[in-house]
C-alpha cells in the first residue's frame, strides 16, 4: 500500500510540475535448466510479496482447424486439480495462504500467475511445478471445464454488447494465418474432441521448453534457484516447439463489409489496417500513433469529435499488437443520429493529417512524457514486473528489452511517425466494417 502511494504521489507532483517521473531500471537473473526451462528472478525488498508466473508461448494460433478453443480451454483444465492437488483445491489452496491466482490466454501465449506474502514462494513453486508436471486431464474436468467455457462465451460474447467485434474485425484482416479465428474457439470442436487430443496438446505445449518460469518480490537469488532446481528440475523437457509461420498477401483494395449485433441498440464503425508484428520497430511507431489519436480527452480524436463537434460518444484508435502481425483499429460509436460515414470521414481526416504532416513540437513532447509516466505504471507491481519479463524474453528474445523499450520509443522521431502512417494507414490497404445492431425478427 505504502507503494502504491508513494507512486500516486510521484504522479500528481509530476503533472503539478509539467514533467514526468523518471522510469528505474529493472534488474533481474536468468538462466535455464537443462530441460529447457527459462527462469527469470527479479528481486525487490520493498515489500514482503512476491510473483510466481508461468507463461507458455502457446495461444489460439497454435490450434488446427477443427480443433481450435484448446489453449484457452487448458487456461480453464489446469486448475482442475493435479496427481497431488485435489479437484477444485487449487484456487482453494492460495486464497487461503493469503495469495491471489489467475491466468489469461492469447492468440500467442497461455500466462499463469500467484501473488503470496514473500514466506509463500515455497508454496507457489511448488503448485505450478504441479500444474506443468501433474496435471490430471480426465473426462470429469474436461466435461466441467466444457460448461464452464460455454457459460464463458455466452457472457462475454454471445450476450454481451460488442462481445464480437473483434472477432468480426479478425475474421476479415486475416485469411490465412489462425489470427481469423476466435481466441475462445469453437465451442463445437471442444465437444467433438476426444480426451487423448486433450493429452496430446498438453504434452506438445505445456513443457519446460516452451516456457518461462518468472519470480518477481522479496526473494533471496540464491535460495530460489535451489527451490527452482527442486520442483522444475525433474519435469522432462519435452520436444521442441516450431511456431507457425503463416504469411498474408498484402491488403490492396479496400474490403467494406457489415455484421450484426443482436445485444446493441447503437452501431459502430471500425476500420482496421494489418500492420506489423509486435517486435519491429514500426510496431513501436504505431502505439504513439494511436496514443497520439486517441489517449486522453485531450487527444485529437477525442477532442474533435467528442467535445468540439459532438458527433461521437466513444472514439478511439489502438494498436492491436501481436507476435505475427498486429490490427491498427479506429472505432467510434455516433451520437445521436449522426451517420456513421460521418465519424469514418472524420476520423480518416485525422489519420490523414498524420500522414500528411509533421504533428506539432508540443504534441509530441506530450507523447513522450505520457511515455515516461506510463513506463513507472507498468513496473509498479510485482506482478506486471513478472509478465513484462516474461513477454521481453518469450516475444522479443531479450530479456533485456524490459529496460531498452523505453528508449527505443523514446528515439523515435516526428518523421517516422509521419513516414509509418503513409506505410501502412492508407485507405486501400484495410477493413471498414459497419457494425450494426441485428434487425428484429416478425
Amino acid at each position: 500500500m505504502l507503494k502504491k502511494i508513494k507512486i500516486s504521489l510521484l504522479f500528481g507532483l509530476a503533472v503539478l510540475l509539467g514533467g514526468t517521473v523518471k522510469a528505474q531500471n529493472v534488474a533481474f537473473t536468468e538462466y535455464d535448466l537443462p530441460n529447457g526451462l527459462h527462469v527469470i528472478l527479479h528481486q525487490d525488498k520493498t515489500t514482503p510479496v512476491v510473483a510466481v508466473t508461468v507463461m507458455y508461448h502457446v495461444g489460439s494460433k497454435n490450434e488446427v482447424e477443427g480443433r481450435t478453443g484448446f489453449a484457452h480451454f487448458f487456461e480453464h483444465l489446469l486448475f482442475e486439480g493435479t496427481e497431488n492437488i485435489g479437484r477444485g483445491e487449487y484456487m482453494k489452496i492460495v486464497s487461503n495462504r493469503g495469495g491471489e491466482l489467475n491466468a489469461t490466454t492469447s492468440y500467442d501465449r497461455t500466462f499463469y500467475h500467484e501473488t503470496f506474502p514473500s514466506n509463500e514462494l515455497e508454496l507457489g513453486l511448488w503448485l505450478e511445478s504441479e500444474r506443468m508436471m501433474h496435471p490430471v486431464i480426465n473426462e470429469i474436468g474436461v466435461k466441467t471445464q466444457n460448461e464452464v467455457v460455454k457459460e464463458e462465451k455466452r457472457m462475454r460474447m454471445d450476450n454481451a454488447p460488442y462481445g464480437n467485434l473483434v472477432n468480426e474485425v479478425f475474421d476479415k484482416l486475416f485469411t490465412k494465418h489462425p489470427y481469423h479465428r476466435m481466441l475462445i474457439g469453437s465451442m463445437e470442436d471442444l465437444d467433438a474432441a476426444q480426451l487423448d487430443e486433450f493429452k496430446a496438446f498438453f504434452k506438445k505445449y505445456y513443457a519446460p521448453g516452451n516456457a518461462v518460469l518468472t519470480i518477481a518480490g522479496d526473494i533471496d537469488i540464491e535460495k530460489t534457484k535451489k527451490l527452482v532446481e527442486a520442483y522444475f528440475g525433474p519435469i522432462p523437457a519435452g520436444e521442441p516447439v516450431v511456431q507457425p509461420n503463416i504469411k498474408e498477401d498484402p491488403i490492396t483494395k479496400e474490403i467494406i463489409d457489415t455484421a450484426y449485433d443482436a445485444n446493441i441498440q447503437i452501431p459502430a464503425i471500425i476500420t482496421a489496417y494489418r500492420t506489423p508484428g509486435q517486435n519491429t520497430e514500426d510496431s513501436r511507431v504505431l502505439e504513439l500513433i494511436a496514443n497520439y489519436l486517441s489517449n486522453g480527452a485531450s487527444s485529437k480524436l477525442a477532442k474533435k469529435l467528442v467535445d468540439e463537434k459532438k458527433q461521437a460518444l466513444v472514439v478511439q484508435a489502438m494498436n492491436f499488437a501481436l507476435e505475427d502481425y498486429g490490427a491498427y483499429l479506429t472505432f467510434a460509436l455516433p451520437n445521436g443520429n449522426i451517420p456513421l460515414d460521418t465519424l469514418l470521414h472524420e476520423m480518416d481526416e485525422e489519420v490523414q493529417k498524420v500522414r500528411e504532416n509533421l504533428i506539432s513540437e508540443s504534441d509530441f513532447q506530450k507523447l513522450r512524457n505520457q511515455l515516461e509516466n506510463d513506463f513507472v505504471d507498468k513496473n509498479s507491481r510485482m506482478l506486471g514486473i513478472a509478465e513484462n519479463l516474461a513477454d521481453a524474453y518469450t516475444f522479443h528474445k531479450n530479456t533485456n528489452y524490459v529496460n531498452e523499450e523505453l528508449g527505443l520509443y523514446l528515439k523515435i522521431t516526428r518523421e517516422q511517425i509521419r513516414d509509418v502512417a503513409r506505410k501502412y494507414l492508407n485507405p486501400n490497404q484495410r477493413v471498414v466494417l459497419y457494425y450494426l445492431p441485428k434487425p428484429q425478427e416478425n
